[in-house]
């Protein structure tokens, strides 16, 4: 079995949603592991900031993901040589379901599920010229699998995504392109203490989880690179849960 520590040196990884939260805990791992990260944010200021913490180890893309077109001239040239991707990049545009709109509801499927068939479609068609195979790990929810008030979008979007990565693992497998997806409860980042921070909101989720806490950014993060990595070489289509028992509850 191949060490994680070891695998990523001199790798490159193309992460989205790569400015805050797990996907920016995600750069920075990769980067303290010996990695070149191409960190894709629609955000530039936290790229900068991305660049200044990490210089000579990671390539900036700024872009808004949504756009299709604009994805695939950003990221055509830059993907190139990619040797893992983590589909990190995700809105949670939160609503009870009678208040849906359709603004909200196309902007959640365009980010969630539209943005990681078309920056999965860039990067693998590489993998495949090359065939030298590669992984991809898209990030999803817990909400995939359970139903929470005022979330039909988002569930519905993370639902989606899961079984986009098994069709995708179904067929990219025989280009030796391993595709799983890890699936996180409630996250201590910095928008999930502000948002979880109220022991009225938090503690019915909280009762739900057998471990008795959310998870932090660190504990997904190790559960990426393990996928992302050849410690995981016979690991395909997985549902990975980083729940803390949630879904078993």
């Amino acid at each position: 079995m191949t060490d994680v520590k070891n695998f990523f040196k001199d790798k490159k990884v193309l992460v989205t949603g790569a400015g805050k939260g797990i996907g920016r805990a995600t750069v920075r791992r990769l980067c303290q592991l010996g990695a070149h990260v191409v960190a894709v944010s629609r955000t530039q200021s936290d790229l900068d900031s991305l660049r200044d913490e990490f210089a000579g180890s990671v390539t900036s893309v700024c872009v808004d993901l949504a756009d299709w077109t604009a994805t695939r001239e950003r990221l055509s040239e830059v993907a190139k040589g990619v040797h893992c991707l983590a589909n990190n990049a995700g809105v949670a545009l939160l609503e009870p379901f009678m208040d849906v709109t359709e603004e909200h509801f196309d902007r959640s499927f365009g980010v969630n599920v539209k943005s990681v068939l078309n920056v999965s479609q860039i990067v693998a068609a590489d993998m495949i010229a090359r065939k030298e195979g590669g992984s991809i790990v898209n990030i999803s929810s817990q909400a995939s699998q359970r139903a929470l008030a005022e979330h039909a979008t988002y569930c519905s979007t993370k639902g989606a995504l899961d079984m986009l990565s098994k069709v995708m693992a179904l067929e990219l497998g025989k280009h030796k392109i391993r595709v799983n997806c890890v699936n996180p409860t409630v996250v201590m980042t910095a928008m999930g203490r502000l948002g979880w921070s109220d022991p009225d909101k938090a503690g019915p989720m909280l009762s739900r989880i057998p471990i008795g806490r959310f998870a932090e950014e660190q504990d997904v993060v190790e559960a990426i690179l393990f996928l992302l990595s050849d410690s995981a070489a016979m690991v395909h289509a997985c549902i990975l849960p980083v729940d803390g028992g949630f879904l078993a509850t």
